[in-house]
């Protein structure tokens, strides 16, 4: 098969996927100049997989590492508050104080995941979001399975910890 039929076949395939995950990495819904640069990155290096991972994974992390690129100069973390400005379509069907507490929960969340340490924001986005396996996970991350089980319980733990200070916090201030 030609490498442009692959590709156009994996886009077909993947770019849900794709488009997902640099949608949380990023904390924006502007991703598609990102998703075009990974698969232009994908048919550059398809002459490079071995197929030693599935394909979903070897793209997500090209896409990975073509958001670390892009964003660089920036703190990709900071960009996680533009989810405020942008409502998803099951926002704006709810109610305004309903609108409220869900973008207080996002803003919550996105906090929580801000504040953890790298390898621990990567595990969370990689298994918990993207719902990669551990296989898959330590394939992006370039980590054994083991190390992605024990990271992420322990990036779980520490997540649901900074949840639950914000939820005593906001209860005293509230």
């Amino acid at each position: 098969m030609k490498q442009s039929h692959q590709i156009e076949k994996w886009f077909i395939e993947y770019e849900k996927d794709v488009t997902n995950y640099l949608v949380y990495y990023t904390g924006t819904t502007d991703v598609e100049d990102l998703v075009q640069e990974t698969f232009l990155r994908a048919i550059r290096a398809l002459s490079r997989f071995k197929n030693e991972s599935s394909p979903k994974t070897w793209l997500i992390s090209i896409a990975r590492n073509t958001a670390i690129d892009f964003y660089r100069k920036k703190s990709v973390w900071n960009r996680l508050k533009l989810v405020l400005d942008v409502e998803s379509p099951r926002l704006q069907e709810q109610g305004a104080e309903e609108k409220v507490v869900k973008k207080m929960e996002y803003i919550h969340l996105y906090e929580a995941i801000n504040a953890l340490k790298p390898n621990y924001r990567d595990v969370i986005l990689l298994r918990g979001i993207s719902e990669l396996t551990s296989k898959e996970a330590g394939q992006v991350l370039g980590w054994t399975e083991s190390k992605v089980n024990v990271t992420f319980f322990r990036a779980v733990k520490k997540l649901n910890e900074r949840l639950k200070e914000g939820e005593q916090f906001e209860s005293i201030i509230g």
